[in-house]
């Protein structure tokens, strides 16, 4: 009776362990399901470590509230994931280079509403909306708008730049950051959940607007809530 209440136990913990290894499949499987269906990489791991909320910013974003109100009618379409700002937030000063090497910050660009764009080459969505970021700085890009796109890239500094030029992005200014902080740095104040990431970014360097994920910059949707938030 003993030896047959043992190989009963035995064959309980088996049964447990099958079913473990069979769950855990299943709970991965779903994960890897959710990133392929959401093409944002990250986006995993953002569900399961939330990041921070931003903190509200400067009285100077007061401002941007008003900008924010009047641009949020037009968050539809093919823009319609943007999310605006509902609460005074001030945006990091993001520190990158651009094609020469110089330093820059994002308060480089004080006094211009910027379209703010994190980008890699091993991020397909990214690959997929350059062209059309491209063409929105060639239709809307001027001394009140600019879209700053930063390569994330952290290997092989001269891919992105022979990408650019083999998919004929050529009206964007080149910008980078190897280390990827800039992508830290938003994620830090929930502004990152994944790639792409986009800010709208006003001239007093606060937050109108944002989205995660890639979005059609070059229609007429996207056209409409930048001049919505230039005030045209």
């Amino acid at each position: 009776m003993t030896g047959s209440n043992e190989k009963l136990d035995a064959h309980r913990r088996a049964a447990k362990r099958r079913l473990a290894v069979m769950l855990g499949g299943t709970v991965a499987g779903l994960a890897v399901g959710l990133a392929a269906a959401a093409g944002v990489y990250g986006i995993v791991a953002s569900l399961r470590n939330p990041a921070p909320s931003a903190s509200a910013g400067p009285a100077a974003c007061a401002a941007t509230l008003e900008r924010a109100k009047r641009t949020a009618p037009f968050a539809k379409g093919d823009v319609a994931a943007v999310a605006v700002a509902s609460k005074a937030i001030a945006v990091p000063n993001l520190s990158f280079r651009d094609a020469n090497g110089a330093q820059k910050t994002l308060a480089d660009w004080r006094g211009k509403t910027v379209l703010l764009n994190l980008w890699a080459t091993w991020c397909v969505p990214c690959r997929q909306e350059m062209p059309a970021l491209d063409a929105l700085q060639d239709k809307l890009g001027g001394p009140d708008f600019q879209v700053v796109a930063i390569n994330i890239d952290t290997r092989d500094p001269d891919k992105p730049l022979a990408w650019l030029k083999a998919a004929g992005v050529d009206k964007l200014g080149y910008f980078n950051d190897p280390s990827a902080k800039v992508f830290q740095d938003l994620k830090a104040v929930g502004k990152a959940f994944g790639m792409p990431t986009t800010l709208l970014v006003d001239p007093d360097g606060c937050e109108i607007a944002s989205l995660a994920g890639p979005a059609e910059w070059a229609g007429e949707d996207a056209q409409k809530l930048i001049r919505a938030a230039l005030g045209k």
